[in-house]
């Protein structure tokens, strides 16, 4: 069986909630994440944590099952100046597979990027007044297809609980929720 493999973009000013618990998740449920610093390999967040990455964008390479966004200012705005991060988004959508972006993000990088365009999308409160295209719901995680989209550090788990279930199945997403102690929409095992 395939690895599935992913990459989640760090610039300076992102939002550590949201970058680490999709790693963290995602990892958990044996998928492959690589953390790409987009500027910088020791992005530093918007509440002052620096992140070693794996790589620099500038050297990704490969197929990829998807790639993660996290929000955040201005790092929401360092990804969408990034034309790595434009080009890596544009040819997973073109093809199908997971584009995921949380908070800011969808419409900050995801809009400019033109791929909400008459999609279902969700975002941090009051960007989705930025939005020109795209269909906003106010869902704390919205899925469209291959676009998974979220509101922010308050959803960060549901958002990653959701990434582990398209890339793999609903058991191992179950399985990662319960493991989290998340409650709410996920059908967790009662204890014996």
């Amino acid at each position: 069986m395939k690895q599935v493999k992913t990459v989640l973009f760090l610039a300076d000013g992102f939002e550590e909630v949201e970058a680490v618990t999709a790693a963290d998740y995602l990892r958990r449920a044996n998928i492959e994440v690589i953390i790409a610093g987009v500027g910088t390999k020791t992005p530093t967040g918007s509440k002052g944590i620096t992140i070693s990455t794996d790589l620099d964008a500038s050297s990704l390479s490969g197929d990829f099952d998807g790639v993660i966004l996290p929000g955040g200012m201005p790092g929401a705005v360092n990804l969408s100046n990034s034309p790595v991060v434009e080009k890596f988004c544009r040819t997973l959508m073109e093809h199908g597979k997971l584009v995921a972006a949380i908070c800011a993000a969808p419409v900050v990088a995801l809009e400019r990027f033109g791929l909400l365009h008459h999609r279902k999308f969700t975002c941090y409160p009051g960007y989705e007044k930025q939005a020109k295209t795209g269909i906003f719901l106010e869902d704390r995680v919205v899925i469209d297809k291959n676009l998974i989209t979220s509101r922010g550090p308050g959803t960060a788990g549901e958002f990653a609980i959701e990434l582990i279930r398209y890339l793999t199945d609903t058991p191992t997403a179950e399985q990662i929720a319960g493991a989290a102690l998340l409650k709410g929409n996920y059908r967790l095992e009662s204890p014996k």
